[in-house]
């Protein structure tokens, strides 16, 4: 599932106007918010998701959230992630892929 930098700039350029979907803080992520991240990669394929803590446990929970949801981490700038995950059955109308791409 590797992205090549092209795709990864696309990515990222999108990305600069999304806004986290969920934020995670020092308890951890519990059964809603895995919902919610599994809901949100399927629907939107790129979001957003906010950290909060340590630069090591951030870089922990960016990768055991990449390893439990499939994901890609295409961008870590702060407390903010940016992951993509391919949907089975794009929605046109809700992921934030199709919404961008030039006609």
């Amino acid at each position: 599932m590797a992205l090549n930098n092209a795709d990864k700039k696309q990515f990222r350029k999108i990305g600069h106007s999304l806004s986290p979907i969920v934020t995670i803080a020092e308890n951890g992520i519990n059964d809603n918010i895995r919902k919610e991240i599994e809901r949100a990669l399927e629907e939107h394929e790129l979001i957003k998701i906010k950290l909060v803590s340590d630069r090591e446990g951030k870089k922990a929970l960016t990768e055991s959230i990449c390893a439990e949801f499939k994901a890609e981490c295409v961008q870590s700038i702060g407390h903010i992630i940016l992951l993509y995950r391919a949907a089975r059955k794009p929605n046109p109308k809700l992921s934030n892929i199709a919404r961008n791409q030039n006609p």
